[in-house]
């Protein structure tokens, strides 16, 4: 298989599970060697409690081709950020590639709860995982990363600057987390521009991660079981989908051609022509657009 980025470094911040995952191990189909952050480890589950672990996204990055490295950071906290890059500094001289998918938020938010209602620490919480681990990682990595031109951030979030824009997004919380990751990757877009790299936003569609699968009560064998209760869920993708969208970024020689913009998976599909792992392109932000929020029938025809 081509490896279109076998000499490049990347670091996944927050990788343990879902989109982070997904993006790990597509980089390192694509030859990177993929240092991958998080809280939950074998020797110990993050508040998440859940199963997976870093070291089994590092196992999987390694399994693909490339070269996983695991190293369990809180990035919440500065002190432990500055030594993971640190190390990535020592070891490999060169950062190409920084993904902040941080997110820790699945059990802190409360749909359509107004802000006075939502219970405040969890919301507080929230915003702290969500956004101010984004700036810490972005403060410490991106010195390294401006060692070489050519390096890419990708600000990973949920929902187009489009869709976000005219839609409420869950609550007062999640919608202010959401909103404001799509603006650091247009901040960053102009102070890396100007010094030779790349910010984006990146949104995956509808994704089937292991806390969607789990919710549902389906494994991605059987994911289609799940249809007759959540129809729409027919344009749903794999958390490789979103990874694919972000290696071909990588690997885009005129990448900077998305400065600042914000982006999704389907659409990066169409542009570059890679597949999710069936083979379908989901395009699930037209399809939310057009089908979902239009009160139509599930009907994902002309959509993947």
């Amino acid at each position: 298989m081509p490896q279109p980025l076998k000499d490049k470094v990347a670091l996944v911040a927050g990788a343990t599970r879902g989109a982070g995952r997904g993006i790990a191990v597509e980089l390192g189909a694509a030859g990177a060697t993929v240092y991958v952050t998080g809280r939950s480890t074998r020797a110990g589950r993050s508040d998440y409690d859940r199963p997976e672990t870093l070291e089994d996204t590092a196992d999987l990055v390694t399994a693909a081709g490339g070269h996983g490295i695991a190293i369990p950071t809180d990035h919440l906290d500065p002190a432990q950020v500055r030594t993971l890059v640190d190390r990535v500094a020592d070891e490999q001289g060169r950062l190409d590639v920084l993904v902040n998918d941080i997110w820790g938020g699945e059990h802190l938010f409360a749909w359509d709860a107004p802000v006075w209602e939502h219970d405040l620490d969890k919301g507080l919480r929230l915003l702290r995982l969500a956004v101010e681990t984004h700036a810490i990682t972005s403060h410490h990595a991106l010195p390294l990363l401006l060692r070489r031109p050519g390096g890419l951030v990708v600000e990973m979030t949920d929902g187009t600057d489009a869709y976000n824009r005219e839609n409420y997004r869950v609550s007062f919380f999640y919608d202010l987390a959401k909103t404001s990751v799509l603006r650091m990757a247009f901040a960053l877009g102009h102070e890396l521009g100007p010094r030779g790299a790349t910010a984006v936003a990146l949104t995956p569609g509808w994704m089937r991660s292991e806390i969607m699968l789990d919710t549902f009560g389906v494994r991605e064998e059987n994911w289609r079981d799940a249809l007759d209760r959540v129809p729409h869920f027919a344009i749903s993708e794999t958390p490789r989908y979103v990874g694919r969208a972000v290696a071909a970024l990588a690997a885009d020689p005129e990448v900077a051609r998305w400065n600042g913009r914000s982006l999704d998976a389907g659409s990066l599909a169409r542009t570059y022509g890679f597949t999710d792992l069936d083979g379908s392109r989901p395009d699930a932000w037209r399809y939310l657009v057009e089908v979902q929020d239009a009160g139509k029938p599930a009907d994902v025809t002309g959509y993947r």
